[in-house]
């Protein structure tokens, strides 16, 4: 039996698998940085079923129910709601959270306000427009109502979660689906 040697150069040289072990510490270094800067940066998610998310206060703390269920019946409650934005809840006069919550961001130009509860209406100071208690417009220059969305109670926590079946005010589909 005869041995051959083969004249060919290995599959791999030393050049080339020293450029790939440097380019995979490279990559792993870039990427074990990356992956805590990305979860720093990107909020958490914290949703149930239905793509429910539990209602906070300002700085990200839960809010339990009875907190706010301790308030006076026609008290309007605001808490971070979908995506961080503001969200009227409302306390019914049977000392229970209304299932309907008003998203606090007028449909002009995006201002939020408050609830002026002298009037009963809230009331965007940026351009004047007045929407009703259930977020009805009632002047302009605001052109839509305010989005709602779905509260329920479950073991002392608030979920809210996005509305999408006919909007009550005006029982068309809503436009913000």
């Amino acid at each position: 039996m005869e041995n051959i040697i083969s004249s060919e150069s290995p599959s791999i040289s030393r050049r080339q698998l020293l450029n790939f072990l440097t380019g995979a510490v490279v990559a792993t270094t870039a990427g074990a940085t990356l992956y805590p800067l990305g979860k720093y940066f990107l909020p958490p998610v914290e949703t149930t079923e239905g793509g429910a998310i539990l209602a906070k206060d300002i700085l990200g703390n839960l809010i339990p129910a009875g907190q706010i269920l301790a308030e006076i019946p026609g008290t309007r409650a605001l808490v971070a709601g979908l995506a961080g934005e503001p969200t009227y809840l409302t306390i019914e006069e049977n000392g229970s959270l209304s299932p309907i919550g008003i998203v606090d961001n007028c449909t002009h130009l995006g201002c939020t306000f408050p609830w002026n509860g002298v009037d009963q209406q809230f009331q965007c100071p940026c351009h004047g427009s007045r929407y009703d208690s259930d977020g009805s417009v009632l002047r302009g220059p605001a052109p839509l109502p305010l989005r709602l969305v779905h509260v329920e109670v479950k073991e002392n926590q608030i979920l809210i979660s996005p509305w999408t079946e006919l909007d009550p005010r005006t029982q068309e589909k809503p436009w913000w689906v």
